[in-house]
């Protein structure tokens, strides 16, 4: 894989049509020739084309990858993976800071569990991050924009957060089964029984914590989860369905059997969002143009630039059994030793929704309802805002998380 970093490496800064980029440039031939089996006229290409003008083509994939199974495809592959990703993407931001005051209460290789508690007795609430793109900040951005302050300022005491942490080459290996069964020390290290806050990816994974051991979830939230994949389609599900799996195995050999944060940033999102975007998701109380809210997006900006890296292995099973395959809603995915069955989760469900949402669409995460026990109390919520304002957006933060924080404190 050492061409990959840099394809277009010896190439003229020049923009000439196919035949003379066939002469100088043999990543970009290959990928003229394939564009043009599908009749994508490839003249435009430069011959020295910037990282945003290559990583721009994986706009093209949903339709160029549909044939799952051809020749095409699997040839597009690594031709469009080496393309996706900029030659000086290894250049990692630094991390960001957490909003709120906290301390480090355990610390595994896969995860710390970090203490935002302002008491000691209480029902423990454990946020469930997401073990994703993005790093668990996700949850603390700022003041107004936190949702740990959010829950604080409602009554929730003692609180936890998963920081789950980026995978080391050592840890390319790691499964699901390793990141539930961290989950499960934690939770033993906080006494054996939470109310378990799962947030988009972290969802799905508090889902099949709360079916492996139910006795010690007491409540459930789930927001912005993707768990029947089925039940409707988001542009991050229906990409991942047509993709080839040899796009992913190309994103993990890229990494030398990780999923490199900042490729996988490109590789998705290769555009930056701009003001107007951030200040949809943040729903500030300043204007754009003010410095308390160049201040915010500031803060945004270093959130989004930080990546954390995955396991090859855990990212392979999770595109593949739950993505692809559906196996978490159809009764046929198997965690630490046992098929996972919804119908053993019988504690009361907060699901939330986001009306926007192109990552999960609220088909995706209410399909639950009909999975779990049909003893389970079950009330639903829809958000309006896209996926990231769950999280961070001010108006949700203000409203619809105080509710689900009252239900919170609520006895079961």
């Amino acid at each position: 894989m050492n061409g990959i970093s840099k394809p277009w490496r010896g190439c003229a800064a020049k923009s000439v049509e196919g035949a003379y980029v066939s002469q100088v440039c043999p990543r970009v031939s290959r990928l003229t020739k394939l564009l043009a089996r599908r009749g994508i006229r490839a003249g435009v290409l430069a011959v020295n084309p910037t990282h945003r003008e290559l990583a721009s083509m994986a706009l093209l994939w949903p339709a160029l990858a549909a044939e799952s199974a051809s020749e095409f495809a699997s040839a597009l592959a690594r031709e469009f993976v080496g393309l996706a990703v900029e030659p000086d993407a290894a250049i990692k931001a630094d991390e960001p800071g957490w909003s709120t005051q906290n301390r480090v209460a355990l610390e595994l290789a896969a995860v710390r569990l970090r203490d935002f508690s302002s008491a000691s007795e209480g029902t423990t609430t454990l946020i469930c991050a997401p073990f994703a793109l993005h790093g668990a900040t996700i949850v603390d951005l700022a003041s107004r924009h936190s949702l740990v302050e959010a829950l604080r300022r409602s009554g929730i005491h003692r609180l936890f957060v998963t920081d789950w942490r980026s995978a080391t080459a050592e840890m390319r290996f790691c499964t699901i089964d390793d990141y539930l069964a961290a989950l499960n020390i934690l939770i033993d290290q906080l006494g054996g029984t939470v109310d378990l806050v799962g947030l988009c990816q972290g969802g799905w994974m508090s889902l099949t914590y709360a079916a492996r051991f139910p006795g010690k979830v007491r409540k459930l939230v789930l927001a912005g989860a993707p768990i029947d994949i089925a039940a409707g389609q988001s542009k991050l599900s229906v990409l991942a369905s047509n993709t080839p799996g040899s796009i992913f195995n190309e994103l993990v050999e890229l990494g030398e059997g990780r999923v490199l944060g900042h490729h996988a940033l490109q590789f998705w999102a290769p555009h930056a969002l701009d003001r107007d975007e951030i200040s949809r998701i943040l729903e500030p109380v300043h204007a754009a143009s003010s410095l308390a809210f160049q201040r915010l997006e500031s803060r945004f900006r270093k959130w989004y630039a930080w990546t954390v890296d995955l396991p090859g292995s855990y990212y392979l099973q999770v595109v593949q059994q739950l993505f692809k395959e559906n196996r978490l809603a159809s009764g046929t995915f198997v965690a630490l030793g046992q098929r996972i069955d919804l119908s053993r989760v019988r504690c009361p469900l907060f699901l939330l929704a986001a009306r926007d949402d192109d990552v999960v669409v609220p088909e995706q995460i209410f399909a639950t309802q009909d999975l779990v026990n049909a003893d389970c109390s079950v009330r639903n919520a829809i958000a309006p805002c896209g996926h990231l304002g769950l999280f961070m957006g001010r108006k949700v933060l203000s409203t619809i998380w105080t509710d689900i924080a009252d239900w919170l404190v609520q006895s079961a």
